[in-house]
């Protein structure tokens, strides 16, 4: 019997997916528990339309993820720290901090917990530090801390 999966089903598939169960799984499991529908004609071309809209809202993000990244590779986010006399900072630099620059400078907000530092920030001096978007869209970002 094929079914349609509204939610994830451990070792049968994600929701939206199309699959082939036997008859008892999907009458006395799937369909009661509200984790599937029968896959019939009107249903299919619901599942159709819901993946047109889906894969039309991936497109728009993508596009809009791109730009974000076009903006925050064409030049680097200046970060001030409190120094002391040899160049080295206090503390360290932090993904918050960065991520305050970037929205005060760029004007995009990204969540810290999507910034990784690459290396531990004790100077002065040019940085890299990776911004993990989502759904395999990553970039490398450079920042510069300078004395404030």
């Amino acid at each position: 019997m094929q079914v349609i999966l509204i939610k994830d089903v451990d070792h049968l598939g994600g929701s939206n997916e199309l699959v082939n169960v036997k008859n008892g799984y999907a009458r006395n499991f799937l369909i009661p528990g509200k984790l599937a529908i029968e896959a019939s004609p009107s249903n299919l071309k619901q599942l159709e339309e819901k993946l047109k809209v889906k894969a039309k809202k991936e497109a728009s993000m993508l596009a809009e993820i791109n730009k974000v990244i076009e903006v925050l590779k064409s030049s680097p986010v200046k970060i001030a720290a409190k120094t002391g006399t040899s160049g080295k900072i206090f503390g360290s630099v932090t993904s918050l901090q960065i991520t305050r620059a970037i929205r005060d400078q760029k004007g995009y907000e990204i969540d810290r917990r999507r910034i990784n530092i690459t290396d531990e920030v004790k100077e002065l001096g040019i940085y890299k530090a990776s911004i993990d978007f989502g759904n395999g869209n990553s970039t490398e970002i450079e920042f510069e801390v300078i004395a404030e």
